[in-house]
């Protein structure tokens, strides 16, 4: 894999890397980017399947309505 950068970008990253940045090499720089980028988007979606639980759990009983297997998977593929 390539990653071309320029300008303001190459200096950020040069700045990061080496002697005196966190990282002693762009690979581990941009490794570490990459993870931390997968977690943010996997505990986003955490979060929405959490509030959609949450609104689920807060309707009154009275709006539960008994569903087969079967008209799940219908209504799902609608």
């Amino acid at each position: 894999m390539t990653v071309r950068l320029s300008g303001a970008l190459s200096d950020f990253v040069a700045a990061n890397v080496g002697e005196h940045g966190s990282y002693e090499n762009v690979s581990e720089y941009m490794r570490d980017l990459i993870r931390r980028d997968k977690e943010r988007t996997e505990r986003e979606a955490l979060d929405r399947l959490k509030a959609e639980l949450a609104h689920a759990y807060a309707a009154p009983e009275s709006s539960y309505q008994p569903l087969t297997a079967a008209e799940v998977i219908a209504r799902n593929r609608a």
